[in-house]
Formats: structure tokens, sequence, C-alpha cells
């Protein structure tokens, strides 16, 4: 039996119908070979970091069991992205599908196309709300939460309803 590293992945979208295009990423990553979606997180509406004249965003975070590199992964993320009509863009501008690596196990990668944990992650609610949804008690969640809380609400993010 090949082991598996329990893995964080962060889903976002601004562009046409939000919900669809991460249940469509989520499928397609649930499909990915190496890859068992475990849990997900509920949907996040949040408002746009950079440019504001944009959507907001609706996000969540997928947990899955995987057995492929963290490199690997994040091929797969991307693929999905570019399959899903992911267009290059501004930076922090409107996207169709945008797929983030946030945690993978315990690793922590610094290199030219990959930084785990995400490099922004601490810094936004969108990302963290979804994530201590899922996160096993312990070190890891108790020091999401006391971010969060650091953070305050200085960035607007609600529960998404239809």
């Amino acid at each position: 039996m090949t082991a598996t590293t329990e893995v964080y992945v962060g889903l976002g979208s601004n562009l046409g119908d939000r919900a669809a295009n991460l249940w469509e990423a989520l499928r397609r990553l649930a499909d990915t070979r190496g890859c068992h979606v475990t849990r997900l997180s509920r949907l996040y509406e949040s408002a746009p970091i950079g440019p504001q004249d944009q959507d907001w965003f609706v996000n969540a975070v997928v947990a899955a069991e995987v057995d492929l590199t963290p490199h690997a992964l994040l091929a797969c993320a991307k693929e999905i992205e570019q399959q899903m009509g992911r267009a290059p863009s501004a930076r922090w501008g409107p996207r169709l599908i945008d797929i983030d690596l946030l945690l993978f196990g315990d690793a922590e990668i610094n290199t030219d196309d990959l930084v785990i944990p995400h490099r922004e992650l601490w810094n936004r609610r969108f990302a963290m709300l979804p994530l201590a949804e899922l996160l096993p008690s312990g070190a890891l969640l108790d020091g999401v939460e006391k971010r969060l809380i650091e953070l305050g609400e200085e960035q607007e993010v609600r529960v998404w309803s239809a």
C-alpha cells in the first residue's frame, strides 16, 4: 500500500457560475489518479483582493489524501485550471477557477514555482475560514483560529448562499 499525505486545496472563482466552477474543479480533482477527496468545506463568498472592480469570489477548501508529490499535485491543479478555461490574467484579477495548494501534510516547500504552506494563507480569511472547518483539533487549528482573530473583520467573508 502506498503512503498517502493529507492535503488541503483552496478553490476560488469569480467569473460565470462561480459555485458550478468550484463543483467542476472538485469533480476533476476527485477524478485525478492518486487523489482521494475526503471532505469539502462550506462555500464562502469574499470581496476580491486587489482590484475591486470585479465580482466577489466564491471559495472553498478541499481535504484530500494523495499519493502524489507536491509538484505532481501542482501540475494536476494547473492542468485542471487550463482545461476549465482559465486564461492568463493580471495578478489578483478575475478568474474562472483558481486552485491553490494550501497545505501538503507537514511539508514546508519554498521553490520558484511552489510555496507550501501557501505564501498568503495566513493573510487570507477566505482561505482560513473554510480550512478551519476541515482541520482536526490540534496546534494547526489553534494557530488558524488565533490568526483569524488577529485579522478581525478587515476582509469581508460570508457563508455563500445561492
